[in-house]
């Protein structure tokens, strides 16, 4: 089931795991060994979690590797539903 409307990944790493905890990105982008720019452009829906990402974010802050992949599927997903009127019109059925 997909949820309505998920928020973006990022904003729940800066609202859930950054804000909380008092970190700067710089400060964040450090523990998890990545780029400032790296992280900021997570934090502000610009880049999704990588699986490599998710290991990362798993490590520093909690929850499976998984869980946050499946935060981003569910996020992508909803987003590509937006076009799927569209999508259906190009696809015929093969089977």
């Amino acid at each position: 089931m997909v949820m309505h409307n998920p928020p973006h990944p990022g904003e729940i790493i800066r609202e859930l795991c950054l804000k909380p905890l008092g970190l700067s990105v710089t400060e964040a982008a450090k523990g998890l060994g990545v780029s400032r720019t790296t992280l900021s452009e997570l934090i502000n829906s610009r880049r999704g979690i990588s699986p490599e990402m998710a290991i990362r974010l798993s490590k520093a802050f909690g929850g499976s590797a998984e869980s946050w992949i499946t935060q981003q599927a569910q996020y992508d997903l909803w987003q590509a539903m937006q076009d799927a009127d569209e999508i259906n019109r190009q696809v015929r059925a093969l089977a």
